[in-house]
């Protein structure tokens, strides 16, 4: 053992004079260009190409490398395989980040990881070394140097993939990044004021539970707006390439309680956008319309609900004949600019349906990209048609009473049934009433939370409420469903379409625009919804 010892040590000995004399003799220069050549001579014969992503890039943080900590971390237990050389791949490293709602997998120091682009194997290793004695510095560094080896074989020609593999880190990471991170409701101030940071939008955190899964709603119908936005969202080449906005717009109109701000959560869910709850009354002209519009962010749902309702902004061909107008223009134009000035005192606004249109339309609503503008109605037909064409509102969504297939998703999300649990007596039952009682899927909810811990009593109840409520509207020749053009309405029945007809429509301000709304929201009882 003595003997062993005595030649480790002599040739550490002879090491250190070598080292020594290499320093001595070879200058700094000559040993960097060996270093330079030895590693060109390991690439030659090696058959992979290696890049580095360093997490600072000087004294900056390399972007590239969140991105792909991020992309790797969220993808490791869907698209990518373990290395046959790593058996410690599967342990991972739990994170979350501030204003995130999920938790991400980390890989772990020196760890490894396969992913697969484009058929090509993609060798990651997550590469984790103390750092040397830090010199000064305005801005101290980690104590330990962190980045990703990226390693492609050569035959897979790397130069043609790597562009367009990174590109794909990029906005995989941007897309988790939004999905993981809170989304916020946001509603402009009371009078256009600002907030302690100058933004003219208050905001919550956005945590509504609605989803297209428990809609109540057809389902050909979900599927059918779930393919609009998902290729809405998917689309900026496309509507790059046509010269059109990146924008989109739906209008959701139908009876009260029928889940026209449900959809609009479930619209924001599923995107994972935020909302902007625009609300005209507290908007005093044009002006302040496009300043709000431009405080908005990209990836955004802008709301106005019951537009019939915030301001006068009716059909003008209806409005032209109406009292107030006649009253109006028999003013002189000192006393017409009196009574306007009088509106303003009392909380009235400016704004005109060309400043609308023009918001949704026009130049000022292309100063952001991926946005979506939803208006909700209880009455279409009181609308201007400018509002309604393409290009402003694309696609019209009719929230109809509660179908069948709507019935069977609000029996799954209230009380559990499954398909096959109630009889077909039942089901038949269901059925053959539903469509008859044009009940609201609100007024169909209220029945199953009220008896909800009995299942079956919640049945019998709502099969009774149906009946009830269907021959009530046979005997008083209730309103029927027809279709108009391509489009479906709701035709009230006459003593609500007299009540309509006899409200003014201009002239009484924001109080009798909304005391028109709520005569035109009662049920058949009455009450107002």
């Amino acid at each position: 053992m003595k003997e062993l010892w005595t030649s480790l040590a002599s040739l550490m000995g002879v090491y250190a004079f070598c080292q020594t004399l290499l320093q001595t003799l070879l200058p700094p220069e000559l040993r960097f260009a060996f270093l330079k050549l030895f590693a060109r001579l390991f690439n030659s014969f090696s058959s992979h190409c290696y890049y580095d992503i360093t997490e600072i890039d000087g004294v900056n943080t390399n972007e590239l490398y969140n991105a792909a900590q991020l992309y790797l971390s969220s993808s490791a237990d869907s698209i990518s395989t373990p290395s046959s050389s790593s058996p410690d791949t599967r342990r991972l490293s739990l994170t979350r980040a501030v204003n995130s709602s999920a938790v991400t997998f980390g890989l772990s120091n020196n760890d490894r990881l396969v992913d697969v682009f484009n058929g090509v194997r993609v060798h990651w290793e997550h590469v984790v070394t103390p750092r040397q004695t830090q010199t000064f510095s305005w801005r101290p560094l980690p104590e330990e140097k962190r980045g990703f080896t990226l390693k492609i074989k050569k035959q897979d020609n790397p130069p043609s993939i790597l562009d367009a593999y990174l590109d794909h880190i990029m906005e995989r990471a941007n897309e988790i990044r939004r999905k993981n991170q809170d989304r916020f409701l946001y509603t402009n101030s009371r009078g256009g004021s600002l907030d302690s940071r100058g933004h003219p939008w208050e905001s919550v955190p956005f945590k509504h539970p609605s989803t297209f899964d428990t809609l109540a709603m057809d389902p050909a119908k979900k599927e059918e707006i779930k393919a609009d936005l998902t290729d809405f969202a998917n689309g900026q080449s496309f509507y790059q390439n046509t010269g059109r906005a990146w924008k989109r717009g739906y209008l959701l109109y139908g009876p009260p309680g029928t889940g026209k701000s449900s959809m609009i959560a479930a619209m924001a869910n599923f995107l994972c956008y935020d909302i902007y709850d625009l609300e005209l009354t507290e908007v005093h002209n044009n002006s302040d319309l496009r300043k709000l519009l431009m405080k908005t962010s990209s990836k955004s749902i802008i709301v106005i609900e019951d537009i019939d309702c915030s301001i006068n902004l009716t059909n003008r061909k209806k409005s032209s004949n109406s009292p107030a107008r006649n009253h109006h223009e028999g003013l002189s134009a000192s006393a017409a600019m009196a009574a306007a000035a009088a509106g303003d005192q009392e909380g009235g606004n400016s704004i005109t349906l060309s400043g609308l249109l023009n918001f949704t339309d026009g130049l000022w609503s292309c100063c952001g990209s991926e946005r979506i503008f939803v208006f909700t109605t209880n009455h279409i037909e009181k609308l201007d048609p400018a509002l309604l064409r393409s290009g402003r509102m694309d696609m019209h969504v009719f929230m109809s009473y509660c179908s069948f297939p709507a019935l069977k998703i609000l029996l799954k999300n209230y009380l559990g049934f499954e398909e096959g649990d109630l009889s077909e007596e039942v089901l038949g039952g269901l059925e053959g009433v539903v469509e008859e009682a044009q009940m609201t899927p609100a007024d169909i909810s209220e029945v199953l939370i009220k008896n909800r811990r009995d299942k079956r009593k919640a049945v019998d109840e709502l099969l009774e409420t149906l009946k009830r409520k269907a021959e009530r509207r046979s005997e008083s020749g209730g309103g029927v469903m027809r279709e108009r053009g391509s489009e479906e309405v709701v035709v009230e029945d006459e003593e609500q379409e007299k009540r309509a007809l006899e409200s003014p429509k201009l002239g009484g301000g924001d109080d009798v625009v909304q005391e028109s709304c709520e005569k035109g929201e009662k049920d058949d009882n009455g009450k107002p919804n």
